[in-house]
């Protein structure tokens, strides 16, 4: 697999990157991009935003009802008045228990649904993503996107939104309702609006950009630990666990660093805000009192702007908190929307041919050179032309970095060549639709892939919707029935994450069950018995010996051993062709081979066979 492994696709590795080498949120406009998803759900946004007007207006409506209960209620001496007045405040009251349930479980919906598909859009773009993105970024900063900013962003959408706009429909209000009880008290509160405003703009640009980095420090954290437990038996048996924890650590201290910044500024935000909008609250308080007892403005009126005073006040307040909240998810929303943008560089044409129907199996590389991104200087593959006809098996050797691997690559179009063309049944890979091209080939490589699934599913990955019977017929071709049986709970048995449950041996002939379920024209076996004991070797070998008839099949091998018997052996050295032929002639006329050969067989290979 070295041709593949080190191959890194020519982009900025920003999962590893320095902090401040990481591209920072730039502004609130990114939250737009979210607007999409929230489009689908027009009706309920209508209605969230009717009980949020309706609540606000009642809200509103409570100060006229303060000031008649004070100036008719109290200072007139009526007490049907006063009657009225409570009655009117109590069915204020119920209006606005009903609105603020009604704007809180819509709200709260279109978090959880909002998130939900941006969760599926997301996972949607990753697994179609070329599988060189995979390869300079790390699945736990993925990972840390697809739950940790979802999560931030679902507060936002399901809390945070509603009570920004809540109190910002409060603070409109009551600033008109200001100036209809007292313009000239109002007049006074709005000198001091850009003193309270111009705070929030300077140190909110600050919280937005520690918003963004510190999601990527959580990032950093997840993807570590990620790392750490996938190799937990590596990490233990080279006694590193104590290193890890060190620098688990110090991951870990570098995010709380960040946070704190980020918590530091936010709660100056707030607390500059609430003491500048409160000091002046009370100043035109002071003012109205000696309005008051001047005889220039009723107690009715001052009661009512002081209840406007304090919403707007307490508007404001919430606002400035909730505004660093919406900074943060901007920062969130970029680090999705990167992945949402990411673009696969393996696309279907816009008119792609349809390959021909039933599958021949027949493969030809013509002419092909590749470079991989990382090193446009290097060929990975020079000039490559090899044809394989239906059924016949190939065998690929040669030393690593001989190109190998790159032609199971370039088969399977994880790569397009820079030039040449790689044809399937008569029709160039690039011209058909990726899906169609891969549903006729299965690989079965060196490091079977088994999923935290039962061994029914398993199996099932090779053709969704098998019967269990097919599935059943599948593991025995492949001799993993009796194992599968043997389990706790037969093919129900969970095989633990990555198959940790299972033998090496074991996993490889699910894998080779699997792909007997496929029912592949092209089979492609890389290095699928190197790293088997010599018992486990065989039954494998067997296995595959039944899954290879009647199928092209494309082998790659160190150990000569397994291809001697293979139709055609291409023995392949700095990415090209340089001998093909069976073992016997290869011996003869191949100086690469023999030495191969020698080194595993001995001087006599002819011995060995």
């Amino acid at each position: 697999m070295s041709d593949v492994v080190s191959a890194k696709p020519d982009r900025p590795d920003t999962s590893r990157a320095h902090p401040q080498d990481r591209p920072k949120g730039r502004d609130l406009a990114v939250l737009k991009r979210v607007m999409a998803f929230v489009a689908p759900y027009r009706w309920r946004v209508a209605l969230a935003a009717v009980a949020l007007v309706v609540t606000a207006a009642a809200t509103l409506a409570v100060g006229q009802g303060l000031r008649i209960l004070v100036d008719d209620g109290f200072a007139g001496g009526d007490p049907g008045q006063l009657d009225q007045a409570l009655a009117a405040l109590i069915g204020l009251a119920v209006v606005m228990s009903v609105g603020t349930y009604s704007r809180f479980y819509l709200v709260s919906w279109l978090g959880e649904r909002i998130v939900a598909d941006l969760r599926n859009a997301i996972f949607a773009r990753v697994v179609s993503l070329h599988p060189g993105f995979f390869e300079v970024t790390r699945t736990g900063e993925v990972l840390s996107r697809l739950t940790t900013d979802t999560t931030l962003l679902q507060s936002i959408i399901g809390s945070s939104a509603s009570m920004a706009l809540r109190n910002l429909l409060a603070l409109v209000g009551g600033l008109v309702m200001l100036f209809i009880t007292n313009a000239k008290l109002a007049g006074l509160l709005m000198l001091v609006v850009p003193v309270i405003v111009v705070p929030i703009l300077v140190i909110g640009r600050r919280v937005r950009k520690l918003g963004r980095e510190s999601q990527d420090r959580v990032a950093d954290v997840g993807a570590f630990a990620e790392e750490s437990f996938s190799a937990i038996r590596t990490v233990q048996a080279f006694t590193h666990e104590e290193e890890d924890r060190l620098r688990f650590g110090g991951e870990v201290a570098q995010a709380f660093a960040t946070a704190i910044r980020r918590i530091r500024l936010r709660g100056l935000l707030s607390s500059v805000v609430i003491l500048l909008v409160f000091s002046s609250v009370g100043f035109v308080l002071w003012v109205g009192g000696n309005d008051v007892m001047a005889g220039r403005m009723s107690p009715g009126e001052l009661a009512a702007f002081i209840f406007y005073g304090v919403t707007v006040a307490f508007s404001v307040g919430i606002i400035s908190e909730v505004y660093g909240e919406v900074l943060r998810a901007a920062g969130a929303t970029e680090r999705l929307i990167e992945l949402l943008e990411a673009e696969p560089e393996i696309r279907a044409p816009a008119h792609p041919v349809a390959l021909p129907a039933p599958p021949e199996g027949r493969v030809a590389f013509e002419g092909v050179t590749f470079r991989y991104p990382s090193r446009p200087d290097t060929s990975a593959l020079n000039d490559l032309t090899l044809s394989v006809a239906p059924g016949e098996t190939v065998a690929l050797v040669g030393p690593s970095g001989a190109g190998k691997t790159t032609v199971f690559q370039l088969l399977l179009r994880f790569y397009d060549p820079a030039s040449g063309r790689v044809v399937v049944d008569g029709v160039d890979v690039c011209a058909a639709e990726p899906t169609d091209l891969r549903r006729r080939i299965a690989l079965v490589s060196q490091d079977p892939v088994v999923f935290a699934e039962n061994a029914m599913e398993n199996i099932r990955y090779g053709r969704p919707g098998a019967t269990d019977a097919e599935v059943i017929a599948a593991a025995r071709d492949a001799a993993a029935h009796d194992f599968i049986t043997a389990l706790p709970d037969g093919y129900d048995s969970f095989l633990g994450e990555k198959g940790v449950r299972l033998s090496g041996g074991e996993r490889q002939r699910i894998s080779i069950a699997r792909a007997l379920l496929r029912d592949p024209a092209i089979l492609l076996l890389d290095e699928a018995t190197s790293a088997l004991d010599a018992e486990n070797e065989r039954l494998v070998q067997n296995a595959l010996d039944r899954l290879m008839q009647g199928r092209t099949t494309l082998v790659i091998a160190h150990r000569l051993a397994t291809v001697i018997e293979a139709d055609r052996i291409c023995v392949m050295e700095g990415g090209r062709l340089v001998a093909e032929g069976p073992h016997a002639a290869l011996m003869q006329s191949s100086p690469l081979y023999r030495r191969l050969a020698e080194l595993q067989f001995g001087p006599s290979p002819a011995a060995a066979q």
